[in-house]
């Protein structure tokens, strides 16, 4: 079967082979990147077309330029992401912002698992040394939360587990869907996102006893410098 070759711009083809080198190690931080000169010869295209690569690249955060020196790989190891339904934004070094808090009618999906049509709403901003990691919207049966400092504007000590499990609905399990697309503009634009970046979309179902759904969050979180880590005991023989 014939692969179907790659028509992306060739800009595009360069800064993906120089990102994923730079991914796995084998371009090291602070290592130079070959000039444009030399890129534009290994990868037979003119000067500018390398030039505009590297530019992808340093709009990314995976390079910097130093003018008169070139381009290096700017030491900065991706932001590890271990999955978790709730975790203390103090104990990761980040922050979050509070963007909206509201009753809504919840979007069809999220109605679906949570069993009826209306809910409470917090979308939030997180960031990371004062640049956006994460915009989430999360969603909770407005039947369980109404009146709580879930439909409250304001922080929450403990966050929502502490409300939840205050109503007698603990955290026990959660799901999540992952996947990969183009943002929207409002993600692009909350995110900060360089043109041609993709994001993970997660789709989060917490669950509390005799499997009552309790939250639906979408988490989108942009593509690049970022990974999710997914982590899971393996039983032992005889166990």
């Amino acid at each position: 079967m014939a692969r179907k070759p790659d028509e992306r711009p060739p800009q595009l083809k360069i800064a993906a082979d120089l990102r994923a080198k730079i991914m796995s190690g084998e371009l090291e931080p602070g290592q130079k990147l070959p000039s444009t000169a030399e890129l534009a010869e290994t990868y037979g295209t003119a000067a500018a077309t390398a030039h505009n690569a590297t530019k992808l690249l340093q709009a990314e955060g995976f390079a910097y330029g130093q003018a008169g020196k070139g381009v290096f790989v700017r030491d900065r190891h991706p932001f590890i992401v271990r999955t978790a339904a709730y975790f203390d934004p103090a104990e990761r070094g980040v922050t979050y912002r509070l963007l909206d808090v509201a009753e809504v009618d919840a979007p069809k999906s999220v109605a679906a698992e949570l069993g009826e049509p209306r809910a409470v709403l917090r979308h939030r901003l997180m960031l990371r040394d004062e640049e956006p990691v994460e915009v989430s919207w999360s969603y909770y049966p407005l039947s369980l939360v109404a009146g709580t400092a879930l439909n409250r504007r304001g922080r929450i000590q403990g966050g929502a587990p502490a409300v939840l499990a205050e109503l007698g609905h603990p955290e026990r399990e959660f799901t999540d869907s992952v996947s990969v697309r183009p943002p929207t503009t409002e993600e692009a634009e909350l995110l900060e996102l360089p043109e041609g970046i993709p994001v993970i979309r997660q789709f989060r179902v917490v669950y509390s006893d005799n499997a009552r759904p309790i939250e639906a969050s979408i988490l989108i979180k942009g593509g690049h410098l970022y990974e999710l880590r997914y982590q899971q005991q393996i039983p032992g023989e005889g166990s």
